[in-house]
């Protein structure tokens, strides 16, 4: 059974307006919420960038909803503070937390004045901070020495029942990699349905537990307000990796977005004024093999829209 949750994007919206969205989204029948973990937004346009562990905990106690986080261990985090974050909220609300851990984006990570890895470093990197992280939440004394460094790092407050720990790829390489460690799989959706060949390299490489989709939609009254919003809004993330892991500072990224049309974003954004619509799209995903569908409306009025799709949409998605 597919069950649907709300996505919030904390480089796009204040984190009060986030969490009242998200009270909204729970009133309306969406099943469960996640966040993104930025330091900056992809552009002055959005203008946000709240800390998503300190929203995390609202978010677990105004709502009774299972919350997620996306989030890149090993630079501008230590892995062992993701594991003392985590084992923390697992502690306070069993059975509501997860993390998916990714090898992260430049505009995040680079404010430490650390060089930035190669992408293979980087992957290198990330398995070596999951390790850590699981050996932590699992209750041992840490002492590694590679990419990362940790000195005999021990975890005083633990859950019952450690956090699951998803692994968050875009590539075919990526997911089928990340079988061997993850719990679970999230992916975004990607032109020409590409992030159903993510799912497939995971679950053929053994890879086990849920598969998340974060999808990207617009809605609005009108197509056309639909298309200004995505473009407005969501231009500069559709960069391919090449650049979009790379680029340091949302100025990088809107240099180049200017020259990004609304076609040029329509692949990557489902784009309709019509519920039905993304209903139909949603179901497809759900068919595809995704176990958890996080909608992340990519522009426009966050209340307005869970309302919309509690009434208009969620009755319409296959369970």
């Amino acid at each position: 059974m597919t069950r649907y949750g709300f996505h919030a994007s904390h480089e796009q919206y204040p984190p009060g307006a986030l969490l009242e969205a998200l009270r909204a989204a729970e009133d309306a029948g969406f099943e469960s919420g996640m966040c993104s973990d930025h330091f900056a937004p992809w552009s002055s346009r959005q203008g946000e960038s709240g800390y998503a562990w300190s929203w995390l905990g609202s978010a677990l106690e105004a709502t009774s909803l299972p919350m997620g986080v996306v989030t890149a261990p090993g630079q501008r985090y230590h892995p062992a503070i993701v594991a003392q974050a985590a084992a923390t909220l697992a502690s306070m609300y069993p059975g509501r937390f997860w993390a998916a851990l990714g090898s992260g984006q430049a505009l995040n990570e680079s404010i430490t004045g650390d060089k930035w890895p190669r992408k293979e470093t980087r992957d290198r990197r990330l398995r070596e901070c999951a390790d850590v992280i699981r050996a932590l939440l699992a209750g041992e004394t840490v002492t590694h020495d590679g990419l990362v460094r940790v000195e005999e790092a021990r975890l005083w407050t633990l859950p019952d029942v450690p956090p699951p720990l998803l692994a968050a790829a875009v590539t075919p390489d990526t997911a089928a990699s990340a079988a061997e460690w993850a719990d679970g799989l999230i992916t975004v959706n990607q032109p020409d349905d590409a992030h159903r060949e993510a799912l497939t390299a995971y679950r053929d490489a053994g890879g086990r537990g849920p598969a998340v989709l974060q999808a990207h939609l617009s809605w609005a009254p009108s197509r056309e307000e639909a298309v200004m919003t995505a473009h407005d809004q969501w231009r500069e993330v559709i960069l391919g990796s090449e650049a979009g892991w790379e680029l340091a500072r949302p100025e990088h990224f809107e240099e180049i977005g200017r020259f990004i049309t609304p076609e040029d974003v329509l692949p990557y954004v489902h784009v309709s004024a019509e519920p039905g619509e993304h209903a139909d799209w949603l179901n497809r995903q759900a068919e595809a093999g995704f176990d958890r569908i996080m909608l992340h409306q990519v522009g426009g009025d966050q209340t307005a829209f869970v309302h919309t799709f509690g009434e208009h949409v969620l009755p319409g998605l296959a369970s």
